[in-house]
């Protein structure tokens, strides 16, 4: 499954790259672009305003930390490094640096200004435990259609396949 998610992001980067954007960046996650007028130089890092990281991921950055509903990450923003830094007069957060801290997996094109953030796994907690799948409806092998909350209280196996 990781082999496809690479796959189709670099499909996805070679499609934006004429539409890099200059002195800023470029960010796809959850389904959205968004884009970024002013980053700190870093080759390695993607250094936002805190107000971009809130368009970005809705994060906000609070005196505990940089916060997600019940998520809050510690950030000192009286200490340059980590997470945050000024300069100039100028607060910047780092997006990637929070991602290493939730695990979250992300790409970069720098040619482009390309920056990918895949799923923060913390947030797919909820999900995972309560071991209900999403509800759906397919046709039988009669052309009948089946949903699984039809099947509700009935154990359930459910087989996928794909070419690729």
């Amino acid at each position: 499954m990781r082999k496809t998610r690479t796959i189709a992001l670099a499909a996805l980067l070679v499609a934006l790259a004429p539409i890099a954007i200059a002195d800023g960046a470029m960010v796809l996650f959850n389904d959205q672009v968004v884009e970024i007028s002013a980053t700190l130089d870093d080759p390695t890092d993607l250094w936002v305003s805190p107000d971009d990281l809130t368009r970005i991921n809705g994060f906000v950055l609070k005196p505990e930390g940089a916060c997600l509903d019940d998520i809050c990450i510690v950030a000192r923003e009286d200490v340059d490094g980590g997470l945050v830094v000024n300069r100039d007069g100028a607060k910047w957060f780092s997006v990637t640096e929070l991602a290493r801290k939730l695990q979250q997996a992300f790409v970069h094109d720098a040619e482009t200004g390309v920056w990918s953030f895949g799923e923060i796994p913390v947030t797919r907690k909820p999900f995972l435990e309560s071991g209900m799948a999403p509800d759906f409806a397919l046709e039988d092998r009669n052309g009948d259609t089946v949903r699984l909350s039809d099947l509700r209280g009935k154990k359930v196996m459910i087989v996928t396949w794909a070419s690729w």
